[in-house]
């Protein structure tokens, strides 16, 4: 399917979704989020893909909202717009396949929050991140008070979201917003190696690690551990964990099929 505002490209079992309107930052209206929707939706379709990269057009990942789209909205129209961007983050974060934010310059307000629903981020050294909505009279809207909190902590999540300011890449290390810095002109290929290394494993241990790790974040211990112990027990329902093994002792790199039986 054909977009104006977003690319979707697959290459080697990875997808790769850029933000597309480079001339204003990638600033997101309610066509780039429809587009964006849509394009998750395709790839949920693709039974090749293991994961999904995203990344900005031009000098940035995705500098906020259009402010010419907040600045006609009335409240009807702000909760339409914030429920729309979050029902996209929401079919972003429920993929079974692992994301990688690839942040490329500003990811600011929406950018941002797209980040953080990703799995992990990965973000050039000049980089910059934040939640600047309070400057405009108003706050995040796409789920960024709550996942920035759960990332960062409420601390600063709260100075973030109250200030306003942007930080580096290398705060953004420092907090757990970010995961790996690289320079900028190395920062695509970088992603796409961990990319590539993460494609080449099982999709059933993939999909049950992720799973896992979001499930039982927000539970105590023993049920996480539980969770984690039917999920490794589901691993060996797949012929992906004999191949594996099977792999390792004959010194050669496994060929996964990501079946379950």
């Amino acid at each position: 399917m054909s977009y104006r505002t977003v690319k979707l490209e697959v290459s080697e079992a990875i997808a790769t979704l850029t933000f597309n309107r480079p001339k204003v930052l990638n600033a997101l209206n309610p066509e780039m989020i429809n587009e964006f929707h849509s394009a998750l939706g395709d790839v949920q379709e693709m039974p090749e893909v293991k994961v999904l990269v995203l990344t900005g057009a031009g000098k940035a990942f995705v500098a906020g909202a259009d402010i010419r789209i907040l600045q006609g909205l009335d409240p009807l129209g702000a909760k339409q717009f914030a429920q729309r961007g979050q029902a996209a983050l929401f079919t972003l974060e429920a993929m079974d396949i692992p994301l990688i934010a690839c942040v490329n310059g500003f990811a600011l307000g929406g950018g941002c929050e797209i980040a953080t629903a990703c799995d992990f981020v990965c973000a050039s050294e000049d980089a910059k991140l934040g939640q600047p909505e309070i400057n405009l009279g108003v706050m995040p809207g796409f789920g960024g008070t709550q996942r920035l909190a759960r990332l960062v902590g409420k601390g600063r999540a709260k100075e973030l979201c109250m200030s306003g300011r942007m930080i580096t890449a290398q705060e953004a290390f420092a907090m757990g917003l970010v995961t790996r810095i690289f320079p900028a002109e190395t920062l695509t290929d970088a992603t796409m190696d961990i990319a590539k290394t993460i494609a080449e494993k099982s999709r059933v241990a993939l999909r049950a690690v992720k799973h896992v790790i979001d499930d039982g974040f927000d539970v105590d211990l023993k049920t996480a551990c539980a969770l984690e112990a039917d999920a490794f027990s589901i691993c060996f329902a797949s012929p992906d964990q004999k191949e594996g093994t099977t792999a390792f002792l004959e010194k050669r790199a496994p060929k996964f099929t990501g079946k379950l039986v």
